[in-house]
């Protein structure tokens, strides 16, 4: 294909435009990086930028000597595996029946899945609900009420729906069931779908924030972001002989950017492993066939 000076042009101003945007989204990012591992007096003075001044690993070994931080993170991490996979499970399981026409009523529940999209329930319905259950001050208050996203939903059905039928209908033939089906020949065709609503399950519930305020009173159960706010927002550290022998040479303001990049870094190590697949799933239902 031949380049005119219009397409040309156009190239050059969406490189400047999309280099200019990824600059303003890593270089805060670096500024905090850098302000963890800088020095109070550098932090006060504000002389930090990209780069850390008056090296420093300070901040993090006050956080990992914060026992409330581990507690937080153990609790975010078990939320953000069994939350994703009970999510994964639950989608899967209902996206697969919708998308094949054999099956009665579908088109129903379609309708009622549409109107939970566009309709979400209020704050307090929801916490009712949970309390009926006997799910409050618990971690399983922030995985079931979330266990199926609408539009996550939809998008997987999408998918499922694009799926060779010849193929379905000779695994039928040979004499699979439905559950075979889906295990041995839906799920492996899946992989870029599964992925790319893995990542968005798994950062929600990393991020889960208000619905931990809601139902969690205990501070046994709170994940890392409700402790990251209590740092943020309020400077309350954990104290101890060592944390207050620490907190004396250090600047608050940079063992906030050290918690924020130790609730940020987990989840973006997820994301170089499975960047083919994601990649491939950001396509999920845009083509027909």
């Amino acid at each position: 294909m031949i380049m005119t000076r219009g397409h040309k042009i156009f190239n050059i101003v969406n490189i400047v435009l999309l280099g200019l945007l990824g600059l303003s989204m890593i270089l805060p990012l670096l500024n905090i990086i850098a302000q963890s591992f800088s020095n109070n007096v550098a932090i006060n003075a504000g002389a930090v930028g990209i780069w850390p001044v008056g090296f420093t690993t300070g901040s993090y070994k006050l956080i990992m000597k914060d026992p409330t931080i581990w507690t937080g993170f153990r609790n975010s991490v078990i939320i953000t595996v069994f939350g994703t996979l009970i999510n994964l499970v639950m989608t899967t399981t209902l996206a697969y029946p919708l998308s094949r026409p054999e099956y009665l009523y579908r088109k129903v529940i379609l309708i009622m899945v549409l109107i939970t999209l566009i309709f979400s329930a209020p704050l307090i319905p929801n916490y009712l609900l949970v309390k009926q259950l006997g799910l409050l001050n618990t971690l399983w208050a922030l995985m079931l009420p979330m266990a199926i996203s609408s539009f996550n939903l939809f998008v997987m059905r999408s998918f499922f729906v694009n799926l060779p039928v010849e193929l379905l209908d000779s695994a039928k033939i040979d004499g699979c069931g439905e559950f075979r089906i889906l295990w041995k020949i839906v799920l492996p065709l899946s992989k870029p779908a599964m992925a790319t609503m893995g990542i968005m399950y798994a950062v929600a519930h990393w991020n889960r924030y208000a619905d931990a305020v809601y139902y969690i009173n205990v501070r046994q159960w709170i994940p890392l972001q409700v402790r990251l706010r209590e740092i943020v927002f309020t400077d309350q550290f954990g104290q101890s002989d060592v944390t207050s022998e620490l907190l004396m040479f250090l600047s608050p303001e940079g063992i906030k950017m050290a918690v924020i990049v130790v609730a940020t870094v987990p989840i973006l190590l997820v994301y170089p492993f499975l960047q083919k697949h994601f990649i491939q799933g950001m396509m999920v239902g845009s083509v027909k066939s």
